[in-house]
């Protein structure tokens, strides 16, 4: 039995907004439910909870359903580094301020 999940209200708009984007580029696509259904690998019922944003539905199967649409590329992107400016600002502020060289040893030329 699944464990009931009450994501925060940001989350669940941000998923949303998802399901209605997925939604409507199958309509611009012209793609009816049971075909890209069909192309995700999952049931006609799986995607209409989908495209209503649904948070119990698993990132694998919102992963199928982009692939269907040739949306895929952009799941990749989402937390890539260089679109976390949080992180980035975070890894920055731990750079050292100084850079000492080490020094090698000086071999005596006159040998």
């Amino acid at each position: 039995m699944p464990t009931p999940h009450n994501p925060p209200a940001a989350v669940r708009r941000a998923m949303r907004k998802l399901g209605s984007d997925i939604h409507d580029a199958r309509r611009r696509r012209k793609l009816p439910m049971a075909v890209v259904a069909e192309r995700a690998f999952t049931s006609r019922s799986t995607l209409q909870k989908v495209e209503a944003g649904d948070t119990n539905v698993s990132i694998g199967i919102y992963a199928g359903v982009l692939q269907a649409l040739g949306l895929l590329d952009g799941l990749g992107q989402i937390a890539d580094i260089s679109n976390d400016k949080v992180g980035q600002a975070l890894s920055s502020a731990d750079l050292p301020k100084h850079v000492h060289l080490k020094r090698s040893p000086v071999s005596s030329r006159n040998e």
